[in-house]
């Protein structure tokens, strides 16, 4: 089977140095695709880095809501540096109510730029949203938005928005990490989300696999979520919607290319 991380931050500094054993373990997995998220221009180099070193890696440039007062007066010249370079998406952007001392303003001013740039450019966007699902739905319905769609990722908003969105054109990932049983309530909402709307991801150094699931652990660093339990999320979700893994994972890649196949190069 072939299997598609559509969200993780392989740049982060408790993977990066990992990277070559990470991509092996990878490709015995049989992880064809992952796309890795910058967040801020700092990651950005190393997203970069990464995706010239690894044909797995998809890049995706974008400033993470957590980090918009720490952009610099270049920041959109940087971002569109990196997009000129080669295919991409773009992503982690957001809106996120949920930090403490959260700049709205800040965070929207720099989310709608970031949405328009991947509406002209028809690219796949990431977003990130925690505690705004009332506005960032506004924002979506009045503003472009990519033809190829977007990505809800790490989906938490209510089940009656899966609809809306989706018309919108949204894709929704799942990880691994709604499988702890505290996410009891987010997993079912994941059982509505229309087959060829679903997504997976590990957002991989983040978001870990109850302990029991977890089959690769990244060395030295016990609590990070190693992006090869991707095959580990896969069997979860398969779970979590009563069917087959054969079944699951041919729709995921199906729905993966229509995402992100203007950025990535996959074989028929």
């Amino acid at each position: 089977m072939r299997l598609f991380d559509a969200h993780n931050h392989l740049q982060e500094e408790r993977l990066r140095p990992h990277a070559a054993d990470i991509i092996a373990a990878l490709e015995r997995e049989g992880v064809v695709r992952v796309v890795v998220d910058g967040s801020c221009e700092e990651d950005w180099p190393d997203v970069f880095a990464l995706a010239q070193q690894f044909p797995q890696v998809i890049p995706s440039f974008g400033y993470h809501p957590w980090y918009v007062r720490e952009r610099t007066p270049k920041w959109r010249e940087a971002m569109l540096g990196y997009l000129d370079k080669g295919p991409a998406a773009i992503g982690e952007i957001g809106l996120d109510r949920w930090i403490e001392g959260y700049d709205s303003p800040a965070q929207e001013e720099v989310f709608l730029w970031q949405l328009r740039l991947a509406a002209e450019r028809n690219l796949p966007v990431s977003i990130h949203c925690l505690k705004a699902w009332g506005r960032l739905h506004d924002i979506l319905r009045a503003e472009p938005r990519p033809e190829c769609g977007f990505l809800l990722h790490s989906y938490g908003g209510p089940q009656e928005m899966i609809e809306p969105l989706a018309k919108l054109g949204a894709y929704f990932s799942i990880s691994g990490y709604f499988a702890h049983e505290r996410k009891a309530r987010q997993r079912e909402t994941f059982r509505h989300v229309p087959a060829e709307r679903l997504l997976i991801e590990t957002d991989a150094p983040d978001m870990p696999l109850p302990p029991e699931r977890v089959a690769y652990h990244v060395e030295g660093e016990e609590k990070a979520n190693h992006p090869a339990n991707l095959a580990a999320v896969y069997r979860f979700v398969a779970e979590l919607r009563g069917e087959p893994l054969e079944a699951l994972a041919p729709r995921t890649e199906q729905n993966f290319r229509r995402l992100f196949g203007g950025v990535a190069r996959l074989d028929p």
